[in-house]
């Protein structure tokens, strides 16, 4: 008996570049499973392109029933998740996928999709009828919602800066790991390149922390201003520390600089101790644009 693949899915409903004879704009859904850290298991693509006027869940629903049986007939099981790449869609995609059964998270841990995005926005939509080239009027910036404090019960006794090298994550499905968040990372860098992150620490705490965690869709860790902040979700901002104005400054760069080389990955540990040699939780994280 052949075991289907299971797999996550990330998905993006939304308009593309294109004008249609109508003078509308494409619209088109986009499906893809989400890959291991090895990225040796195959992998799903799926795509359909929808009428303007037919933009609703009663659409995306008969679409999603297509996409799930071509996924059995390639060999896939249905998603275990399914993630929701735009915030604006969310209410949208949640009513379809919830007739089907499938559990839907809003998330921007949607790292395949997005570079499956880019690849379409440099090869297929500028060679298609009515591609509408040159630069588009961008979006007005969002405002970003306060860092909120981590409750109390998932604070951590300490924590530091940290450096991997990339050869060394690459093995890291074989780590002692609680709560695991691995996802595929860039083939083109060489494995010596240092992954910048931090690891938190708990003796009382540390496997609460990284359940909590686990929870929260981790996207990436950035320095704003004097304060250490983990997005998440689809907008959601957690204050980690607050450091003081010259150590701010120096890490922002540093951290900056090691992100861009390690091309944008970054990861996220949680330990009991620094001696401890399990993870509770372990996150990579991967900088990539925004919906």
């Amino acid at each position: 008996m052949i075991t289907a693949v299971l797999a996550d899915w990330e998905l993006d409903y939304y308009s593309r570049p294109v004008l249609e004879p109508d003078g509308k704009k494409r619209w088109e859904l986009l499906i893809c499973s989400s890959p291991s850290l090895e990225g040796a298991e195959p992998s799903f693509r799926w795509s359909l392109t929808c009428p303007a006027g037919s933009v609703n869940s009663a659409w995306l629903k008969r679409a999603l029933d297509q996409a799930l049986a071509e996924a059995s007939h390639q060999g896939f099981g249905p998603p275990r998740r399914l993630r929701c790449w735009r915030g604006s869609m969310r209410t949208m995609v949640q009513r379809a996928a919830e007739q089907l059964g499938l559990d839907v998270v809003p998330s921007r841990r949607c790292y395949a999709l997005v570079e499956w995005l880019q690849e379409r926005q440099r090869s297929v939509y500028p060679q298609e009828p009515g591609y509408m080239a040159g630069p588009l009027a961008p979006p007005p910036a969002a405002i970003q919602p306060l860092a909120l404090p981590l409750p109390e019960e998932v604070r951590g006794d300490s924590w530091e800066w940290a450096t991997i090298p990339l050869a060394d994550l690459r093995e890291a499905s074989q780590w002692p790991i609680g709560f695991s968040g691995l996802v595929a990372l860039p083939k083109d860098l060489d494995g010596d390149v240092p992954v910048p992150g931090l690891r938190l620490f708990s003796r009382g705490r540390a496997l609460a922390i990284a359940g909590w965690l686990a929870g929260l869709e981790p996207v990436r860790l950035e320095i704003a201003g004097q304060q250490l902040v983990l997005e998440a979700g689809i907008e959601a901002r957690w204050l980690l520390a607050n450091l003081a104005p010259d150590e701010a400054a120096a890490a922002a760069a540093a951290f900056r600089s090691a992100r861009e080389q390690a091309g944008g990955v970054q990861f996220i540990g949680v330990q009991a101790s620094e001696s401890d040699a399990r993870l509770e939780g372990f996150w990579l994280l991967r900088d990539l644009p925004d919906p």
